[in-house]
């Protein structure tokens, strides 16, 4: 009996301290992993070469994530910025009558109007003129347009820099850019000559029509292709000038949403009596915004080449680093580590470099994002340059827009390239053999 009870205490008395054991075994990513992780990360007598090297990728995962950015973000700003642009000056859907002159357009523009869809139709006569000044002379294109509709265009009517539109259609005078006039070095007010190729028909030939205007409003709508080259005229002077009267080049169509205009040019044919050329605006502008997607794209792998490379760094850092630590392993190998646990400690040494990169760049170019015109306007006066050239780019201000979006991704690539970096050297530490690292040692 006596036997029988010592054994139960026995049995009572080892399952307790299992227990116990249990409870306090280390669980996974415990204090004890990340103490040590912490010590490996801090340069410690002749562990200065890991040390950089691991301070080097950290600043390249920085680098990179906060150039991808920033280079994401402004190729957006670009792409929105220039597509708000030239839709604020030009239709989504242009119509042009076919083989004769577009006559009849009143009835036309109110059917277009009534259309599901359909913010507002313009008419308007489009057409080349050399302008000139008693000291300069540009080309530039005119439009004429309606009092009404010039100002419905909220891109050339909320940028009037000096004059007015009111009494545009009885003025007598035009609406010019600004980087126009300052070419010209004209002010408002003064007259401008425009000479038109094709004027009255004579004897001899057609003749230049050549007549002087006054500039009765400037505008700047932040696009130079537009402020140096275009020309608004009152549709009926335009129609005396261009020799058509009565009639109109073609009607541009504003609709609600510029990407569903395919579905809307079956509406617009059925309602059009004639022959009619239906273009829009993806069709005008589709090499211009190609090129831009594909520079975007390329751009993003060329720049996530720098996020691989800090990530490479990290695996040759960690390789020394388990390469300098073969004694310390065996040794925490022998005191009960075990090989996840090892492993972990060197996963959560590469993972901290890449975390806190990461976070570093996204903080910089969230930074750099939101002032980006500052910087462009401190770099440029500090170097003498225009480092962001509105005659090349179209653009005055360099735009910058995030996209929540693709930072996500940028953050979620950067994590998931570092994060695969540390796995192959925890790994080969987590597979040392305890004896034989502490026999070579």
């Amino acid at each position: 009996m006596t036997a029988i009870t010592e054994t139960g205490d026995d049995k009572s008395g080892s399952a307790a301290p299992a227990a116990e054991r249990r409870q306090r075994a280390p669980g996974v990513f415990s204090a004890y992993e990340w103490l040590i992780a912490g010590r490996y990360l801090r340069s410690r007598g002749g562990e200065g070469v890991i040390s950089i090297i691991a301070g080097f990728s950290l600043v390249g995962i920085m680098l990179g994530v906060a150039t991808l950015i920033i280079v994401m973000s402004v190729l957006n700003g670009f792409r929105t910025q220039l597509l708000d642009k030239i839709l604020g000056v030009n239709g989504h859907l242009t119509v042009q009558a076919m083989g004769a002159p577009f006559v009849d357009f009143d009835n036309a523009v109110a059917t277009l109007s009534k259309l599901e869809g359909v913010v507002r139709a313009i008419p308007y006569i489009e057409g080349q003129v050399m302008v000139s000044a008693d000291r300069a002379s540009s080309g530039a294109l005119v439009r004429g347009m309606r009092e009404s509709d010039l100002k419905s265009l909220e891109l050339v009517s909320d940028n009037i820099r000096f004059g007015s539109l009111d009494g545009f259609d009885t003025s007598g005078g035009v609406a010019v850019g600004l980087r126009l006039a300052n070419s010209l070095g004209l002010g408002l007010g003064e007259k401008i000559t425009l000479v038109a190729p094709r004027g009255a028909v004579t004897p001899f030939g057609t003749a230049p029509r050549i007549k002087t205007y006054r500039i009765a409003a400037i505008f700047e709508v932040g696009m130079s292709e537009y402020d140096s080259n275009l020309l608004f005229m009152p549709l009926v002077e335009a129609q005396l000038f261009f020799n058509k009267p009565d009639a109109i080049s073609a009607i541009e169509i504003f609709v609600e949403d510029p990407d569903a205009i395919g579905e809307l040019r079956p509406s617009v044919k059925s309602v059009l009596s004639g022959p009619n050329f239906l273009t829009d605006w993806r069709e005008r502008n589709r090499t211009f915004f190609a090129a831009l997607e594909v520079e975007r794209d390329l751009m993003f792998i060329i720049v996530s080449l720098i996020i691989l490379v800090a990530a490479l760094n990290i695996i040759s850092g960690l390789t020394m680093l388990v390469k300098d630590k073969r004694r310390d392993i065996g040794i925490l190998r022998t005191m009960g580590a075990t090989k996840g646990g090892v492993m972990r400690i060197f996963f959560i040494t590469g993972a901290s470099i890449g975390i806190t990169g990461t976070a570093l760049g996204f903080i910089v170019g969230l930074v750099f994002c939101l002032n980006i015109e500052s910087i462009r306007q401190f770099i440029s006066s500090m170097t003498g340059t225009a480092l962001f050239d509105p005659n090349l780019y179209f653009l005055s201000k360099l735009p910058a827009e995030l996209d929540p979006a693709e930072v996500t991704s940028v953050v979620v690539m950067s994590l998931v390239l570092t994060f695969i970096a540390t796995l192959l050297p925890a790994w080969r530490a987590a597979r040392l053999d305890p004896v034989k690292a502490l026999n070579n040692e």
